[in-house]
């Protein structure tokens, strides 16, 4: 079986769904989504100008209040390469905004990550996960390896 596979990245009615939460935090629901989505407003490393981005919440970490998410469409996403250009960010998560600055975590730790993740949420990972992304797990660590190689994780640790 194939694990990861080539996807092309959304279009259509689709990106309009993906699309959604965002415009639910700039209406001022973004309460809706609890804690599981989150709000990044970055800074576009090419233009400079703010951009805004809605990601879910691989593990929040209440030691340090850190967040972890992945780039489920690899290391090219926009946000993604913004944040590794200019990691000082502002998250909305709900209704509370908190400065953060970005931390990429080492294949190691993001594999054990995506593990997790995976086993928490196995039946949304089970049918989403190949359709939107193009990853098929199985639950086998040698599928986590496979996926933590083109899905980076990030830790959005508060500052101040």
């Amino acid at each position: 079986m194939e694990i990861v596979k080539e996807v092309n990245r959304p279009t259509g009615l689709t990106l309009m769904v993906l699309k959604l939460p965002v415009h639910l935090y700039r209406i001022g629901l973004g309460g809706l989504l609890g804690g599981r989505m989150l709000m990044i407003h970055h800074v576009g490393r090419v233009t400079g100008k703010q951009r805004r981005t809605v990601v879910e919440v691989i593990r929040h970490e209440g030691g340090d209040k850190s967040y972890l998410i992945a780039s489920g469409w690899g290391p090219k996403a926009d946000w993604y390469r913004n944040l590794l250009h200019r990691p000082h960010a502002t998250v909305q998560v709900g209704g509370r905004t908190r400065q953060v600055r970005a931390e990429p975590l080492p294949p190691e730790e993001a594999t054990e990550i995506m593990a997790d993740y995976y086993w928490r949420n196995r039946r949304a990972a089970k049918r989403l996960l190949p359709r939107l992304y193009g990853y098929a797990v199985d639950g086998s660590m040698t599928d986590f390896y496979a996926v933590a190689e083109r899905v980076p994780v990030l830790r959005l640790v508060p500052v101040g």
